[in-house]
């Protein structure tokens, strides 16, 4: 189980996050919302312990201040949107590095399979052999995601991983996190910015707005009307799809209106 206790960050006087207290458990997706800014980048960041804030974090009952860097990097992946990896690489070899860690290193057939296996899973496997830096934006996020999962973390955070996806890898992408944070039973955090997706696949929502907690729950709690005009300032209707999932239809942005209505007033 992963904790959040109290948790603030900032660059210098500018406040980033404020006061966090979260809990997010195994076997469970929780996405992460918020309009542009809000701390949703940052809060990943300090989990994976790239960003040192105030308060503390816990794995499993353990503070991340007491654990090594190896252990941590044993025990959580993240993918940041700044994915990266060597150009001169095939896109085998950069997933294996998950794996391995350096190239190296005498490579075994399990390691080797596991690298194929989620290649195939996400439907890149004619990728394997080609150059990393070849790739369309779309192809290389598919293999960062690749990189993410094939540690077999206990603690999975993926920050906007459906960026450069088109529609179609979208769904399959978050249809296998969701299906592998079940099997593995993981902790899956992610941020998203396509609100039909996290009501689609999260257990949970959070709602950060200005570096706090605004709203946490089941999508159907928190993706309200009263939530999307105070947090995203736009007027919208919540639908519900024939199997029951909410379904966001934005209709017109607050601030644009009340612009048009200041105009007309002059």
């Amino acid at each position: 189980m992963l904790e959040i206790c109290n948790l603030s960050f900032g660059y210098g006087s500018q406040p980033i996050l404020r006061n966090i207290n979260l809990t997010f458990r195994p076997g469970k997706l929780t996405a992460v919302i918020g309009p542009n800014a809000t701390g949703k980048s940052t809060l990943l960041k300090c989990i994976s312990g790239i960003l040192r804030g105030q308060g503390n974090i816990l794995i499993d009952g353990k503070n991340v201040k007491n654990l090594k860097a190896q252990d941590m990097a044993n025990q959580i992946s993240f993918l940041s949107q700044e994915g990266s990896g060597k150009p001169v690489l095939s896109v085998f070899e950069v997933v294996l590095l998950g794996k391995v860690h350096s190239l190296s290193l005498k490579v075994n057939d399990v390691e080797v399979n596991c690298v194929l296996k989620i290649l195939r899973q996400l439907g890149i496997e004619d990728l394997a052999s080609r150059n990393i830096g070849e790739l369309s934006g779309g192809q290389r996020q598919m293999v960062f995601i690749a990189l993410a999962l094939v540690r077999e973390p206990g603690i999975l955070l993926l920050d906007e991983p459906t960026t450069s996806l088109d529609l179609s890898r979208e769904l399959e992408m978050l249809e296998l996190i969701k299906k592998l944070t079940i099997t593995r039973n993981m902790t899956t955090v992610v941020t998203l910015h396509e609100l039909d997706m996290a009501a689609r696949f999260a257990d949970e929502i959070v709602v950060l707005s200005n570096g706090e907690v605004y709203a946490t729950g089941p999508p159907a709690a928190v993706l309200t009307s009263s939530m999307l005009r105070t947090v995203y300032q736009v007027k919208a209707a919540i639908l519900q799809t024939s199997d029951g999932v909410s379904h966001v239809m934005a209709i017109s942005s607050i601030k644009a209106r009340r612009d048009k209505h200041v105009r007309k007033s002059d």
